[in-house]
């Protein structure tokens, strides 16, 4: 799993969880985040070199409200990780050969345009919405 960079700090963000089994089981086998400290209320988790904090608070656990970007609905509440293009692959097929249940099958979002990227949309077990995705250009990230 990469690392932060030096030019770039880590970030954290801590989320709701209704278990932390099922988040072990999510982040750190299906995802392959390594487990960091933890305790009986929550798991930190290295998602590609930045903190995520899987707090237990199944009262917390809600769908968010949708978005329309590109002509998909997309979920406004969400995090998740840019990757290389050869990593979100590996990934798409990872989480499409155990049946992952897509918000946003893989695709190519803005295909042709600035910023043209890869991206995915899946929740966890309690509902937190995450996008991974992939530039073939990475100085496209933040291009108007």
């Amino acid at each position: 799993m990469p690392a932060a960079t030096p030019s770039m700090p880590p970030f954290h963000l801590a989320f709701p969880v209704r278990d932390l089994a099922e988040a072990r089981q999510f982040y750190g086998e299906l995802l392959g985040c390594p487990e960091g400290r933890s305790s009986d209320e929550w798991v930190d988790f290295n998602f590609y070199g930045h903190q995520i904090v899987a707090h237990l608070s199944p009262d917390e656990c809600t769908q968010a409200a949708t978005s329309s970007v590109d002509s998909q609905q997309v979920p406004v509440r969400h995090f998740g990780a840019v990757l290389s293009i050869p990593e979100w692959e590996v990934l798409a097929d990872k989480l499409k050969s155990v049946g992952t249940k897509f918000v946003i099958e893989p695709y190519v979002r803005f295909k042709g345009e600035v910023g043209e990227q890869a991206t995915m949309f899946f929740h966890d077990p309690s509902g937190n919405a995450i996008e991974i995705k992939a530039f073939k250009d990475m100085s496209s990230l933040f291009a108007k």
